[in-house]
């Protein structure tokens, strides 16, 4: 049996573990192949790949997302990568390549992507028992949100979601960020009319024109992640929208398993604003 992942690529499965040797440079595929029973055969990921930290601490690492340092993932001798198409350069996935066996690209762009994931993942590793009780969580915390936000009767909101600070920049319509918070009702503003045409950007992560997007938002949420943002921020902004936020990014950006616990999360923030 085969699976394919984004790319279209069939991966067939290793019921071998022994022989697994797995470089992970996306730090949520990090924490889920390690909720996958798969620690033990990680031998490489970034500086990013920080859950769960008792057992990440031994893994080598093999430099940031998108500054990855080829010549020691060769020297790790992997047998699988696993990479996302927001999260690493195609250039280097493509030089990795070279010598690297199997290659799996991810690219989960709404909530209900992460059972796909966790299936494709199962798959390839072997690993689907404990695949299926990440999705029998995942559709438990699922469908407790959709009842919650029914039940509480949470109106709409037009939301600007901020990942970063000079320049300030954002995220579109097409990110999983936007859908998660979709979700409970939150559309994320549309930004075409106010990018920051003097920074050069991703369309999908833009820079843009803080001071005439901000007053058309409900609601402007600070991420903690990828820009550090703080309580200081959040009180620096008061009075250019009408209400702004502090998230937690790990929760609301992370694919993976984090998005079983970004689900409940997303529930008690909108519960609160509400």
């Amino acid at each position: 049996m085969t699976l394919a992942d984004v790319r279209g690529t069939l991966h067939r499965r290793c019921d071998d573990r022994s022989k697994l040797r797995i470089v992970s440079l996306v730090p949520s595929l990090t924490e889920l192949l390690c909720d996958l029973g798969l620690g033990h055969a990680i031998v490489g990921r970034t500086g990013y790949c920080i859950h769960p930290a008792d057992e990440v601490e031994r893994i080598a690492k093999v430099g940031g997302t998108k500054t990855v340092n080829i010549e020691k993932i060769r020297k790790l001798a992997p047998t699988h990568l696993v990479v996302d198409i927001d999260e690493n350069e195609k250039p280097t996935v493509e030089a990795l390549q070279q010598f690297v066996p199997h290659v799996i690209v991810t690219h989960p762009q709404k909530p209900r992507d992460n059972l796909g994931l966790y299936r494709l993942l199962a798959h390839v590793f072997a690993a689907e028992r404990e695949a299926d009780r990440l999705c029998a969580r995942f559709e438990a915390a699922w469908s407790a949100l959709l009842q919650a936000r029914e039940i509480g009767n949470w109106p709409s909101r037009r939301v600007l979601y901020l990942i970063w600070k000079d320049p300030w920049m954002t995220v579109a319509r097409d990110t999983y960020i936007a859908a998660l918070l979709a979700v409970v009702g939150w559309e994320q503003i549309e930004i075409r009319d106010m990018l920051d045409t003097g920074t050069k950007s991703s369309p999908r992560y833009p820079a843009i024109e803080l001071d005439r997007l901000a007053g058309r938002a409900d609601l402007v949420l600070l991420s903690s992640e990828p820009y550090a943002f703080t309580e200081t921020h959040v009180a620096a902004l008061e009075g250019v929208a009408p209400r702004v936020r502090l998230v937690d990014g790990e929760m609301l950006s992370w694919f993976g398993s984090r998005a079983i616990a970004g689900l409940e999360y997303l529930g008690r923030l909108a519960s609160g604003v509400h």
